[in-house]
């Protein structure tokens, strides 16, 4: 019920290209937002979701974050994780597009879950390398496999609970944080402490997108600290995800665009 009067509010509030006056956006949006073409690489992406959601394995699964409105215990079907945990086609797909226009070289993930999100960001541009935080070692082993299947040698997966393992890995990165997917953990405390810890290694161009922004009353909460943060310039609500970015010398502004 949360959700459904959240995306009525979105709705009500939302628009698309049509008066759009930031050139960046319109360009973002317009490009990439709404890109409708195909790329070659989504064939054997989505042929690897269809073996998550046939596999009949099931795992033990340890779940540090605010765990999922469908699923719960601790043993959970990797058919179940594929068809609730992993993003979308069209949502996976558009994380592909961020990262095919943008070209980061460093892209930091938190929360790989199977990888098939992570598979997407990596598939975008393999010369960029992407570091993704799992907290649970079976999860883990099924994101490796993906990876595997795929021949995404530009992945590295680091094992653990993201509170200890974020900021040893931040401080490990070698070249700034150019793009950063949050989808760790869904609750207000972790999800700001998780940004101000990447706010130290971003650049001026560089991306954040958090997941889920509209799940819950916390992380709902914790979007508009964001927006509000000193070093934030420009939001992107997209409902399902936000984009933040903080290019200097832009005015501060916050737009609610359709997907």
């Amino acid at each position: 019920m949360l959700q459904l009067l959240a995306y009525l509010r979105f709705w009500l509030r939302s628009g698309n290209a049509h008066g759009l006056h930031s050139p960046f956006v319109f360009g973002l949006y317009t490009s990439v937002v709404r890109h409708t073409g195909r790329y070659g690489a989504y064939e054997a992406l989505e042929a690897r979701r269809q073996e998550l959601l046939a596999s009949p394995t099931t795992i033990s699964v340890t779940d540090f974050g605010a765990g999922s409105h469908t699923d719960a215990g601790a043993q959970r079907g990797v058919a179940a994780i594929a068809r609730t945990a992993a993003k979308p086609p069209h949502l996976a797909q558009l994380l592909f597009r961020l990262v095919n226009y943008f070209r980061p070289a460093t892209i930091l993930e938190l929360g790989t879950s199977l990888g098939l999100t992570t598979a997407y960001l990596a598939a975008a541009d393999s010369r960029s390398r992407v570091v993704t935080l799992e907290g649970c070692p079976n999860v883990a082993a099924v994101a490796r496999e993906t990876f595997s299947r795929l021949h995404l040698g530009n992945v590295e997966v680091v094992e653990g609970n993201i509170d200890d393992t974020l900021a040893p890995t931040l401080s490990a990165l070698t070249a700034p944080l150019d793009f950063a997917f949050f989808d760790g953990n869904h609750r207000y405390e972790p999800t700001l402490r998780y940004f101000e810890q990447c706010l130290a290694h971003r650049r001026d161009e560089s991306v954040f997108v958090f997941d889920d922004i509209h799940w819950s009353a916390d992380m709902e909460r914790a979007w508009e600290v964001i927006k509000a943060h000193s070093d934030v310039t420009i939001t992107v609500d997209l409902f399902y995800i936000g984009l933040v970015f903080f290019r200097t010398g832009q005015p501060k502004q916050h737009f609610s665009l359709r997907v």
